[in-house]
């Protein structure tokens, strides 16, 4: 099993070092980088993020055109849109601030080598270290990673269950509509749907539009401030749920249901045990091996992409948005920092998904097994 280890993390490398090279070689060749989104703001262009989402006045494109404009009407040649008029040397003092006046495999060379020391830099547009706004924005994914995925396992594999011991009936077949629903309905339109029937404003105004707590949260006693984080978190949980349970109920069902007509399950019922012994010492662990082993896979996904359009809707002020913004205003520090960190955790989290095989059943064999 340890050299099984050994090999997985020394693939690792690899790995991280090829989806590092694949993004930063995309990302150079997109137009709109710092420079011009420093421009913009230097001309009177910079546009909104959420302006850019709602295809306002302000959008992309209609600040392309302006720009373009803009730079025709200045007459000064410049490979940046936008800084047509602008000196030549305040283009180059703002590619030196953000390291840009360096050849591109040097930056990546010098990129890598301090992301290997863990030193992620500063971003662009915030005073603040790349790590300093992963710690702060990381209480609200977590929240909404942690209970989404606990609420979703505790709901869909005794669900999953109770369908394969029911199989064709009555039961099974309104459940099974249920779970067709929640499979078809994306997330954030149940979650637009719960904001104007629940939110306030809503037709029923009984849970808060914004925020993970109230303005007064911190004079609140114990008991009010865990049923003010939970009211709260009501909406947003609640629409990831209806996205997530779907999937794992039906995977839970199939995997007992391959599980219940096999050999040992007949013998086990020929010897008389109860159905319930049957059921829970036999059969869950060969049927749940696959469900309960990707429990960290399952968590990193909500993490680090279940939770960005919901962040956003609800105007939680978490990792999906921290992303997000990074993304459209092209801050390299941050998109590159949390995607080698979240890479790298990705990973090693998929190594402990292989673990869990063995924690759940000592007879998987992790020698015998090619990487």
């Amino acid at each position: 099993m340890y050299a099984y280890i050994i090999r997985r993390l020394l693939l690792i490398i690899p790995t991280l070092l090829g989806i590092m090279v694949i993004n930063f070689a995309v990302v150079q060749v997109l137009p709109g980088g710092p420079v011009e989104q420093m421009i913009a703001q230097l001309t009177g262009e910079a546009i909104d993020v959420t302006a850019r989402v709602g295809g306002e006045a302000g959008s992309e494109v209609n600040a392309g055109k302006r720009t373009q404009i803009t730079g025709k009407q200045a007459g000064a040649p410049s490979r940046y849109r936008g800084a047509q008029g602008l000196p030549p040397e305040l283009i180059k003092d703002i590619e030196r601030q953000f390291g840009l006046d360096k050849p591109a495999h040097e930056r990546f060379a010098l990129m890598i080598g301090n992301y290997v020391r863990f030193d992620f830099g500063d971003s662009f547009f915030q005073d603040k270290s790349v790590t300093q706004l992963v710690i702060d924005k990381m209480p609200v994914s977590i929240s909404l990673g942690i209970w989404t995925t606990l609420l979703v396992y505790l709901i869909s594999i005794p669900l999953g269950i109770r369908k394969a011991v029911q199989d064709g009936s009555r039961f099974d077949v309104w459940t099974s509509g249920v779970v067709i629903f929640g499979n078809a309905v994306p997330s954030f339109l149940f979650a637009i749907l719960l904001i104007m029937l629940f939110a306030r404003g809503g037709i029923f105004p009984y849970f808060p539009l914004r925020g993970l707590t109230s303005p007064n949260f911190e004079t609140l006693s114990l008991f009010g401030k865990i049923a003010d984080y939970f009211w709260h978190m009501a909406l947003p949980l609640l629409s990831m749920i209806i996205g997530g349970f779907a999937g794992l109920t039906m995977l839970t069902k199939n995997s007992f249901l391959e599980e219940i007509n096999k050999q040992y399950v007949i013998t086990a019922r020929a010897k008389g045990l109860a159905e319930k012994r049957v059921l829970y010492g036999h059969i869950f662990r060969n049927a749940m091996l696959i469900v309960i082993a990707g429990f960290p896979a399952a968590f990193i996904g909500i993490l680090f992409t279940g939770v960005m359009l919901t962040e956003i809707i609800f105007s939680l002020d978490g990792l999906g948005l921290l992303g997000f913004e990074a993304a459209l205003k092209r801050d390299f520090p941050v998109m590159f920092g949390t995607l080698y960190f979240f890479t790298l955790l990705g990973l090693i989290m998929g190594i402990i998904g292989d673990l869990m095989y063995h924690v759940i059943d000592p007879r998987i064999d992790f020698e015998a097994r090619e990487v």
